[in-house]
């Protein structure tokens, strides 16, 4: 049987267990899986189960669907691989599969030396392995949906605004008389 359970903190050891052919994941109730956590889309991700393989869709989701780290549009999941979505982790399982390590996860993991010093960050040519340029994107991924609601409560305020000075003019012109 195949389940995700939850890596992060707060929602940690939680599971699912995969078992219709399409599962959907979101914050809201109606999807198959709900994580009511901000960063999970209403409706992030589709799961698809055909035969071993597990494919998984995003929905236009906006903080995007990560396998291993890697943002998708759609790709397979492998028992062990992580998937994120937006800020929440989620680790594949299937009963009697070993997980899959990648080899750029198993050259990353280093013996701990006791007596070593712990490292003062990490440089930028250090974070993609891969030989591609690393680029620093001014898009977040965490992008505002709207500026709509601002406009609401600035026209809320303007018209307080007003009012307050109407009830101010007229309290002087009743002082006045």
């Amino acid at each position: 049987m195949a389940r995700f359970v939850v890596l992060s903190e707060g929602l940690q050891g939680r599971t699912f267990e995969l078992q219709a052919e399409k599962t959907s994941i979101g914050r809201l109730e109606e999807n198959a899986f709900q994580l009511s956590e901000g960063s999970v889309s209403s409706r992030h991700c589709e799961v698809v189960l055909r035969g071993s393989e597990v494919l998984v869709r995003d929905l236009e989701s906006t903080n995007g669907t990560f396998i291993d780290g890697e943002q998708i549009k759609e790709g397979t999941l492998k028992p062990g691989q992580s998937l994120r979505l937006g800020q929440v982790e989620l680790r594949l399982e299937i009963d009697g599969v070993a997980p899959v390590v990648s080899a750029s996860a198993a050259s990353s993991k280093k013996a701990l030396d006791p007596h070593s010093r712990p490292t003062q960050g990490v440089k930028l040519n250090e974070l993609d392995k891969t030989g591609r340029p690393v680029t620093l994107q001014a898009d977040s991924s965490f992008k505002k949906q709207s500026n709509q609601i601002n406009k609401v409560f600035v026209a809320i305020g303007i018209v307080l605004g007003l009012v307050i000075v109407f009830f101010i003019v007229m309290a002087f012109q009743k002082m006045k008389e």
